[in-house]
């Protein structure tokens, strides 16, 4: 692999982390121009931008290594006062998103929720191969999950499980900040990042 084709991915260095260290000679921060710089502060300086990126750091630094995500989603939307949260679920994972909704709601939160199968629509309606059916006949409906949420007023919405693909809909048409609270890998009980850490012993098969 040339270095012309290496990025971030690729370094173990870090030292991006902290200023005035030497950085490898594939590394992006030393490849932006001042233009790239200056239009991407300039973005960190509207109104919303200014308001999460501070929103999120003070997050990061009063709860680092002492609140779970779901602490920190609750600050988060203290911080950016949000009043009207949102919550897009995977139906499997109803459960999970009532306790997440009783939780929001005693904190003072109003919360609106959409399953992933709301409209109850075939998927062979939309052009899905009818092979999909065999682990249910309806479809997961994030665009219509995103609607709903911009209809109600949302400020903040949460995803709790909606499947690979399907999040990348709702956050296309989400007119509100997202984030995710839960991230779905049935297999791994919803911790992905198993796989990662062994990919070298037990999920090697990944690296075949």
């Amino acid at each position: 692999m040339s270095e012309k084709n290496m990025s971030c991915v690729d370094c173990a260095v870090r030292n991006c982390e902290f200023l005035n260290r030497m950085y490898p000679d594939f590394c992006l921060t030393t490849e932006l121009t001042e233009e790239q710089t200056r239009e991407v502060l300039d973005l960190y300086g509207q109104e919303e931008n200014h308001r999460t990126m501070c929103a999120a750091a003070e997050v990061e630094t009063e709860g680092y290594l002492k609140e779970c995500r779901v602490e920190e989603v609750i600050h988060f939307a203290e911080k950016i006062g949000a009043k009207k949260l949102g919550i897009a679920t995977c139906v499997g994972l109803l459960r999970e998103s009532r306790t997440l909704a009783k939780i929001l709601r005693n904190r003072g939160f109003e919360v609106y929720g959409a399953a992933c199968k709301v409209g109850a629509v075939p998927k062979t309606k939309v052009g899905i191969d009818p092979k999909c059916e065999a682990i249910g006949v309806s479809m997961c409906n994030p665009i219509m999950q995103a609607k709903l949420m911009n209809a109600a007023g949302t400020d903040l919405n949460l995803v709790v499980g909606l499947c690979v693909g399907h999040d990348s809909l709702f956050y296309k048409y989400s007119e509100a900040l997202a984030t995710t609270v839960v991230t779905k890998d049935r297999v791994l009980g919803h911790n992905p990042a198993a796989a990662l850490y062994t990919a070298d012993s037990y999920y090697s098969k990944l690296m075949k």
